[in-house]
């Protein structure tokens, strides 16, 4: 049987986690604005990440970068059972911040992991988060997981040269997504905007950012319907707002991306962070 549950720590100003089993669910291709760090607990997992698929079995440790395109299905009979937290940029930095390191935060060159001692932490964190009983314990933990982390995985790879040649006009494409994330945007205005030809122009966009620009522009429409959902917006009006056709529209593309429906995340996100939070950062450099 599949379920899900999504919480979001007070700590950090909101750690996002999920705790899943499924069977049938297929994500679909898309990113996160945070880091997925997972561990699986039963079965196998397989998703696609750099280009290719990668199958984490059983007590591995599935690694996706913050933005980086990946999808996931069952790899064995009956699905699998995973737990995962979704660390964004920020919240790396407010952790590394003044101890000088070359990297403030990771990139992890690997899809999968194998390492023991490394997953059984996850886990321990990922149960503190969820209970957050100890406070003191589950900062202090939790710094030290994304330090570790950050320290373990900081070699960042070098884009290749031709993409690396037309990064600026790709980034105005992007950019002029971000702007118009509710609005119809057809391939010749992108195509006029950047001067690239349009074919082009979506193939070496899908290079750089991982998605083609349609696709790139339903995932910020995610990102934006998550951040009214934390608002407390209605699902009905956080659809329209975020430029989906209608709820159904929303839940059907929010649950393939995110794991969970619309209305389980804000549930999730407004019992946990409406509880008082405390500026972890302070606490831990007194």
């Amino acid at each position: 049987m599949e379920h899900a549950k999504f919480d979001a720590s007070p700590l950090l100003g909101g750690l996002e986690l999920l705790q899943a089993t499924y069977e049938k669910q297929a994500f679909s291709r898309h990113t996160h604005e945070g880091y997925t760090v997972g561990v699986i607990r039963q079965g196998a997992q397989r998703f696609w990440r750099n280009g290719s698929y990668h199958v984490a079995p059983t007590s591995s440790i599935i690694m996706v970068n913050a933005d980086q395109i990946h999808d996931g299905h069952s790899a064995s009979e009956g699905g699998w059972a995973y737990e995962a937290m979704y660390p964004t940029k920020a919240q790396f930095q407010a952790v590394t911040k003044d101890l000088g390191l070359a990297s403030d935060i990771p990139y992890f060159p690997f899809a999968v992991e194998q390492d023991p001692k490394l997953a059984n932490q996850l886990l321990t964190l990922f149960a503190l988060l969820r209970n957050n009983e100890d406070t003191l314990l589950t900062e202090t933990f939790t710094h030290h997981l994304l330090l570790t982390l950050t320290c373990r995985f900081n070699k960042h790879p070098q884009q290749p040269v031709d993409i690396a040649k037309i990064g600026p006009q790709l980034d105005v494409v992007r950019e002029y997504l971000h702007q118009h994330v509710t609005d119809t945007v057809n391939l010749d205005t992108l195509s006029v905007l950047s001067g690239i030809s349009p074919y082009h122009l979506v193939r070496q966009f899908k290079a750089r950012f991982g998605l083609p620009p349609h696709a790139y522009q339903i995932q910020q429409r995610i990102r934006l319907a998550q951040s009214m959902l934390k608002n407390g917006l209605s699902l009905v009006d956080c659809a329209i707002a975020s430029g989906f056709h209608d709820q159904s529209h929303l839940h059907r593309h929010f649950r393939r991306a995110i794991g969970v429906t619309p209305k389980q995340y804000q549930r999730a996100i407004s019992c946990k962070l409406s509880k008082p939070r405390i500026d972890t950062t302070a606490v831990m450099s007194s």
